[in-house]
């Protein structure tokens, strides 16, 4: 009900009005069964405007320390966390990857739609940066699509820093459904694994036009790039979209 009142009441309606959204593809959004919405992530806003736009509910996972703060504010962001639709992971333990792919496994196989960012962080100077390969995995051991989410203005409107909200026009698209059942059974091949990661990031390069740099978006953060030996097998060439 929380979900709904945000999306229609407030802030939903103020988002439309302010930063009058564009949204393209949303025929691209299954009616009903289960996918992947895998997106770009620009901004911390992005997580806002792919559900406000979508016709369906978008599930996120979140990390746990949003449903576990003590105190009043602890309980209003659980609420809030709980009510947008996210879900929450332990991203802490060495047995975090895992946990995530059973957490997302597990909201699949209710048939919802589960938003990840493959880049696994925001990207730091708007280019589009290397996809990690849980998102694959988890195509190829549910067996259901991913649709390619890509938003273009988010970090205008919110940008790295303190908390702003610009009015700023912001354009989502969802792009065609990506079928990935022609790798059926080969869940656990690194290489096969790349390949799907790298076909999703070719499409949000695609539909975004941003730049792609094969490196991990948190490796630039930290200071460290990671060295051809470092990075898998099958890679994008370093490019911007046509």
């Amino acid at each position: 009900m929380f979900y709904w009142l945000l999306k229609f009441v407030f802030p939903g309606p103020f988002i439309h009005l302010y930063n009058r959204p564009v949204v393209e593809g949303v025929e691209n959004v299954p009616t009903n069964g289960p996918a992947i919405m895998a997106g770009n992530h620009l901004s911390f806003s992005d997580w806002l405007f792919a559900p406000l736009l979508s016709p369906r509910r978008i599930n996120y996972l979140a990390k746990a320390e949003y449903f576990t703060t003590p105190g009043l504010k602890g309980r209003l962001q659980k609420f809030f966390f709980s009510g947008t639709g996210q879900y929450p992971i332990d991203r802490s333990g060495a047995s975090a990857a895992d946990d995530a792919l059973n957490a997302a496994t597990k909201l699949l196989n209710e048939g919802r739609l589960v938003g990840l960012y493959p880049e696994g962080t925001r990207s730091p100077d708007g280019r589009l940066y290397k996809g990690k390969t849980g998102m694959a995995r988890l195509a190829l051991e549910t067996g259901v699509p991913v649709i390619p989410v890509a938003v273009i203005g988010t970090d205008k409107v919110s940008p790295p820093g303190p908390f702003k909200w610009r009015r700023q026009k912001v354009t989502l698209k969802f792009g065609a459904p990506l079928d990935f059942s022609r790798y059926e059974g080969m869940s656990g091949n690194r290489f096969v694994e790349r390949a799907v990661t790298d076909e999703v990031m070719y499409e949000l390069m695609r539909l975004t036009g941003q730049e792609y740099v094969d490196v991990y978006a948190h490796s630039l953060k930290k200071g460290v790039v990671a060295t051809d030996l470092q990075l898998d097998a099958t890679r994008i060439p370093e490019t911007k979209a046509s």
